[in-house]
């Protein structure tokens, strides 16, 4: 398991993604981050033995940013956003009387808020659920800005273990219906080099002070 944690004014951060395929030279170039796999249960498999490995050792990150890229038919293609909120689209167990995307007896709302905010990057709420979401009609069953595959299981091991996250979502698609892989991977390079600005800005707000751990 592959993976170096970021050190930045003395504090450390556990950069994840999902894929290769979204790491580009301008990432490679600032981190060195754990690979999880596409999918809900790859990164909470992942990230789950990621920090334990690091509890272990007693070197626990002070954060972690989960990034990569997301859909939608609302924001600007291209564009890099923070995820402001997070729900499991996946969750439904409604039909036994729970809110919908609320996990039963857990102690959770069906939308988390995530607190931490990178100073000038705009905003925005994500999905996360095991599909590809394609189309104007699925993308109108869901109430959130953007959707990927990864966020919100990363989320969750993160409350386990106590530590704060930051989402970084670049929109790669969602602008019309997807009929092929290229249709995802065809602006990643640009995703690519739009993330590490937000990636900089995040080292500069720690350098500055204005996250408090």
């Amino acid at each position: 398991m592959k993976f170096e944690l970021k050190r930045v004014s003395g504090k450390s951060i556990l950069f994840v993604m999902a894929a290769e395929a979204e790491y580009g030279p301008f990432l490679r170039s600032r981190i060195d981050p754990l690979m999880t796999g596409v999918g809900p249960v790859e990164a909470a498999i992942a990230m789950t033995r990621a920090l334990g490995q690091l509890e272990a050792q007693d070197d626990l990150p002070d954060m972690v940013v989960s990034l990569g890229s997301a859909g939608s038919s609302k924001l600007e293609q291209t564009e890099v956003y923070q995820v402001t909120s997070v729900s499991y689209r996946d969750m439904d167990a409604s039909p036994l009387g729970f809110e919908k995307g609320r996990t039963p007896f857990l102690d959770l709302p069906a939308t988390v808020e995530l607190p931490l905010r990178i100073p000038a990057v705009p905003e925005a709420s994500l999905s996360t659920g095991g599909n590809v979401i394609s189309g104007a009609d699925a993308y109108g069953r869901i109430a959130a800005d953007m959707v990927d595959m990864e966020t919100f299981s990363v989320l969750r091991v993160c409350q386990i273990y106590d530590r704060p996250l930051i989402g970084l979502r670049g929109i790669s698609d969602g602008a019309i219906e997807l009929q092929h892989i290229s249709g995802w991977t065809e602006y990643l390079h640009v995703i690519d080099r739009k993330l590490s600005y937000a990636v900089d800005g995040l080292f500069t707000a720690l350098e500055d002070g204005v996250f408090w751990f």
